[in-house]
């Protein structure tokens, strides 16, 4: 009754399922392994933070080209003020606020982004605290340049002079005449009439959208290969099933059996 399994027809299905299910195992497997890691390295990343608040602050050049391992530490540099930017459209606690961004130029000639603090309401370059004057030394947790469109991070272009979308190297290097570290930091206290920005977790290691997207992917291949296998066991019932009906007479003469 089975012999049907070995035509042309149910070898190239027979195939197509060998292959198929491994696959789908295999896509699902690795989209919880995905998911798996997203987990582990926010569960890091939270350790780390809260061991970060209280470790000694290390010199900028030791942490830096930032990386996941060095972001949101705490580190300290020396320079003087020098330009100051505002940064829209950034919340705080659930109010639409503005951070004060100002370039520390060091001795390295290279000027270090320093969130001095964040203000509620439209950004306004004169409610913004001027920096302090002469030599300082800043402490603050350590921060990768962001990227425009990520994290709530604005892409709109055409901001009014003094004001950046983002806090990046790439950004900055447009609106000021010296050279940018590729990175920034927020003060652990904010100067005199603003909030501290508390730092943000690196790229990839919070449970975010992408991280539950790779959860439903992982069950949406093993579902598909469910799927596949459901389909196989239904063709070879109805296969049967014909064969049965043509063994008791049951199709006319010249019909084939519908298998489909």
């Amino acid at each position: 009754m089975y012999r049907f399994l070995l035509t042309p027809r149910w070898w190239g299905i027979n195939v197509f399922v060998l292959l198929a299910i491994p696959f789908c195992v295999f896509m699902g497997s690795w989209q919880l392994s995905r998911f798996e890691g997203r987990v582990q390295d926010h569960r890091a990343a939270t350790e780390r933070a809260d061991s970060d608040r209280t470790a000694a602050a290390s010199p900028l050049a030791r942490l830096l080209p930032v990386d996941k391992r060095t972001s949101g530490m705490r580190a300290t540099a020396t320079g003087r003020y020098a330009t100051q930017l505002l940064v829209p459209g950034r919340e705080l606690d659930g109010k639409h606020g503005y951070y004060v961004l100002t370039l520390l130029r060091t001795d390295s000639g290279k000027a270090l982004p320093v969130v001095r603090g964040w203000l509620p309401g439209t950004a306004d370059a004169a409610k913004a605290p001027a920096p302090p004057s002469g030599e300082v030394t800043v402490t603050g947790a350590l921060q990768a340049s962001e990227t425009p469109g990520d994290n709530g991070v604005t892409a709109q272009g055409g901001l009014p002079a003094g004001q950046t979308g983002a806090i990046s190297a790439a950004s900055l290097v447009n609106l000021v005449p010296y050279d940018v570290y590729d990175a920034w930091i927020t003060l652990d206290k904010a100067d005199s009439g603003m909030k501290a920005v508390p730092a943000k977790a690196p790229d990839n290691t919070g449970l975010d959208l992408k991280a539950f997207q790779n959860l439903g992917y992982t069950g949406e291949w093993f579902v598909f290969a469910g799927f596949v296998v459901f389909m196989w066991f239904r063709l070879l019932r109805r296969e049967v099933e014909a064969q049965r009906d043509a063994e008791l007479g049951l199709v006319p003469e010249g019909e084939e059996p519908a298998v489909v």
